[in-house]
């Protein structure tokens, strides 16, 4: 039986009057490539901040690695890469990776180590000596996942990850992803490409701040007869029928 990594009891967030998390309830198991999708809005970075620890519920309660967050021994334990890079664009993708690594304690050979691997996972390894000034969108984005992996996370969560990535490159970022995964670290990625909801083992479907489905894109599909997750989401919404 797989154990729980993550468990969401009863999560609600309000700024004011604004609810934008709605009793949340979701389980995500250790080494699955778990998958928020939903509009812009509707809550998925509020929820994945308060799984990082850099957020808390207005109530109910977030347990991550077996501890209530937020709990800073546990944030060490997690990757997190935000939606906007943040990155030190007049150093060096080498001086931004020995800055964050030393952050995370890792120092001398360990360290070295750990930039050498990480950057030839993302394919930047023939531009770890340039500005990020220079790098380009994609580029950034992939040196911004590298920085969440140098201290090997047991859990990593990417919000939208690849947005604004063309294809290509899309597919390299996903390659690194299952490459993760198969070691053995458990993945939670935020998206609204419908394409890249179909490459998780498992979705939550998510609308104005409700967990609205949880399943694998298969039994998401054939749950509500669609022939696409897109189309699956509709008919979760209301938008459209079920035949």
């Amino acid at each position: 039986m797989n154990n729980i990594c993550v468990s969401v009891k009863n999560v609600t967030k309000q700024f004011g009057k604004h609810v934008v998390l709605k009793d949340i309830n979701l389980d995500i198991l250790e080494g699955e490539i778990f998958g928020l999708l939903g509009p812009s809005g509707a809550g998925k970075t509020t929820l994945v901040k308060e799984l990082s620890g850099l957020d808390t519920p207005t109530s109910g309660e977030n347990t991550v690695l077996g501890q209530k967050m937020p709990m800073l021994n546990v944030i060490n334990r997690i990757g997190y890469m935000a939606q906007s890079d943040a990155l030190y664009e007049d150093l060096s993708a080498k001086e931004n990776l020995q800055f964050f690594s030393s952050l995370y304690g890792l120092k001398g050979i360990k360290q070295q180590e750990r930039i050498r691997e990480v950057m030839k996972l993302v394919d930047l390894t023939d531009h770890i000596n340039k500005l990020v000034f220079n790098y380009s969108g994609g580029m950034k984005r992939r040196l911004s996942l590298a920085i969440a992996l140098l201290h090997e996370p047991e859990l990593l969560i990417l919000d939208e990850p690849t947005v604004g990535i063309d294809p290509v490159l899309r597919k390299k970022i996903w390659d690194a992803f299952y490459q993760l995964n198969e070691k053995g670290t458990t993945i939670i990625v935020t998206t609204h490409v419908m394409d890249e909801a179909e490459k998780c083992d498992r979705l939550g479907l998510m609308r104005e701040g409700s967990l609205i489905a949880i399943g694998t894109p298969t039994e998401l599909k054939q749950d509500t007869h669609s022939s696409s997750i897109e189309e699956a989401f509709l008919v979760y919404g209301g938008e459209v029928n079920e035949d």
